[in-house]
């Protein structure tokens, strides 16, 4: 089920542990999560390499919840083609990080 809602997902809810839940654009590819940060993207205040996270997924039409499930934070570089689809996964027009994050399910 996990696999099937972050596929349909464009954005999704994660907590890093000891803060609160942010709503976050993310791009699933490969199996994780990756989540942009910083720069013109979004802030993520505790997601640090390392920490863990609960992800949660919800409906993109109903926004019902769908599923949970803990992930750990790794931060990343990103070859050619993985940056190029997460730019243009994204709606800003030049979206810049300064970091990006895979989320890694257990």
């Amino acid at each position: 089920m996990l696999d099937n809602a972050l596929r349909k997902a464009a954005a999704v809810w994660i907590r890093p542990d000891g803060h609160e839940p942010r709503l976050v654009w993310a791009l699933w590819r490969d199996g994780a999560v990756l989540v942009a940060v910083g720069g013109t993207e979004q802030a993520v205040p505790g997601l640090a390499d390392g920490v863990t996270c609960t992800v949660t997924v919800r409906s993109p039409t109903t926004h019902s919840h769908l599923v949970d499930a803990t992930a750990t934070a790794r931060g990343t570089e990103l070859d050619d083609e993985a940056a190029a689809a997460l730019r243009a996964a994204r709606l800003n027009a030049r979206p810049e990080w300064e970091s990006v994050y895979r989320l890694e399910f257990a």
